[in-house]
């Protein structure tokens, strides 16, 4: 969905050498933003049920298979599916 870097942490103890990676973000990571958003926008027995199907459904696909509909509260683009041509 997004490819936002996450923030690294340091740690005590340092980093191992050659340890080059990078955290992602999770793919599923702004539906349940959404979700978290609708918690605070009027009454949540009416604002998060929507949401939280969207999250669901795109923690139970694939990877590349997140659902695609429009996010309900944050306003960012709806996700889209890359088409890949053999």
């Amino acid at each position: 969905m997004s490819g936002r870097e996450v923030p690294r942490r340091e740690s005590p103890w340092g980093l191992p050498d050659g340890d080059t990676r990078q955290p992602k973000a999770h793919r599923c990571n702004d539906r349940i933003e959404d979700v978290v958003q609708a918690c605070f926008e009027g009454n949540p027995f009416k604002t998060v049920p929507g949401p939280f199907k969207l999250f669901w459904r795109c923690m139970q696909s694939k990877p590349g298979e997140e659902p695609t509909e429009p996010f309900y509260y944050l306003q960012l683009a709806p996700p889209t599916r890359e088409v890949k041509l053999e």
